[in-house]
């Protein structure tokens, strides 16, 4: 009988496209093997089987955690990646997709791997096993167009030179394999290679520029200590003061008033408490919103009270001679308050508690206040 072309369409439609591989850790060689997948595949469903060896050598992801990367680095193939504990090899595969119907395979590989696929998948063809059985009318396994992104060696962005990446803890190197990962994804990825390789992990990566390593500054900085987003800071160069929005690698983004943002190197800034503790205030000429010039001061560090040095800020023995240590809190409470009101506002400069009761020496605003308006 002549078959129709309906019948033609259902035989068409039996043909199943399948890869099956380590990816461990998957890389943008792996993207490359499962776009060429696709595209041989046309209208026809395909496949993404994935090994479950796992050993601190070559396999550091165990399964669960390496399907979950692979289908977060690929989210246009996460469909087609399979999870299936009972799948552990190529014949595993090929026996599940014989019984869910399909009569024909064709398997897409790395080129080197083509011919040990062809010999192998042929040979168990219509034969029972522990893989189970398959019995197919045509098996192909064509080439991807490159070499098999699993293989071992350096040559390409293989999974062994990002394992080798990631045993060096640099992950630079390690992210500039990983396709379009977004960064959280990717360091995810990293730590887990890592910690799947028996190596401690490190909250410092290697990434982009890196000062020298012998930097107290940037060792600092990278461990967390230097500065953080909230962080006031003084630009060195203009003396202007601004907010930390952002921590990079090696710099800081820093907003300064409504509408400027720069990016300085760590060495550029400095805490406003910091700088404070050697400067004084200079009224800002244009007044207006209170981003006030510095002016480093020539005398050395003013000395501390010793009933609150440990608060936040300068702490001038002088500020606070004679008063009981309430006063002197409250003092340093109003000092604090109006640093952040604007130059034209009396209120700025209102005598502080303990002003009138003891002689104390002036502070900063109300001199700032006589020297623009007198007395």
């Amino acid at each position: 009988m002549i078959k129709s072309f309906n019948d033609y369409l259902v035989e068409e439609a039996k043909v199943a496209y399948f890869t099956f591989g380590r990816m461990n850790p998957p890389t943008s060689g792996h993207e490359k093997l499962l776009d060429m997948l696709a595209k041989n595949a046309g209208r026809n469903p395909y496949f993404v089987f994935l090994s479950q060896s796992q050993d601190a050598k070559k396999n550091p992801l165990d399964y669960s955690a390496k399907v979950k990367h692979v289908r977060k680095m690929f989210p246009r193939h996460a469909r087609r990646v399979l999870i299936n504990k009972k799948i552990r090899t190529a014949f595993d595969a090929a026996s599940y997709l014989y019984e869910q119907g399909f009569k024909n395979l064709v398997m897409v590989v790395g080129s080197d791997r083509v011919r040990e696929f062809k010999t192998l998948l042929d040979k168990y063809n219509g034969e029972k096993g522990r893989h189970g059985f398959y019995n197919f009318k045509n098996i192909q396994v064509v080439s991807a167009g490159a070499r098999d992104p699993d293989a071992e060696g350096v040559e390409g962005m293989s999974a062994s030179k990002l394992r080798a990446f990631a045993a060096d803890n640099d992950f630079a190197g390690f992210s500039q394999g990983l396709g379009s990962m977004s960064n959280k994804d990717a360091k995810k990825l990293f730590v887990d290679v890592r910690n799947g390789m028996g190596i401690k992990e490190e909250t410092v990566f290697k990434r982009h520029i890196e000062l020298d390593p012998v930097s107290e500054t940037r060792e600092k900085f990278v461990k967390g200590e230097l500065f953080e987003v909230g962080d006031q800071v003084v630009v060195k160069e203009s003396e202007e003061v601004g907010t930390i929005t952002h921590l990079g690698s090696n710099y800081v983004i820093v907003q300064l008033g409504e509408d400027k943002v720069v990016r300085k190197w760590l060495d550029a800034i400095e805490k406003l408490d910091e700088y404070v503790s050697s400067a004084e205030f200079v009224p800002s000429p244009t007044g207006g919103k209170r981003y006030s010039t510095l002016k480093m001061a020539e005398e050395p560090r003013t000395p501390q009270d010793p009933d609150i040095k440990d608060r936040k800020g300068s702490q001038p023995k002088s500020y606070h001679k004679g008063l009981s240590k309430a006063i002197k809190n409250r003092r340093d409470a109003q000092f604090k308050k109006q640093a952040k009101m604007r130059d034209d506002d009396p209120k700025a400069y209102k005598p502080a508690p303990g002003d009138k009761t003891s002689k104390t020496k002036p502070s900063k605003y109300t001199k700032a206040f006589s020297k623009m308006y007198g007395d």
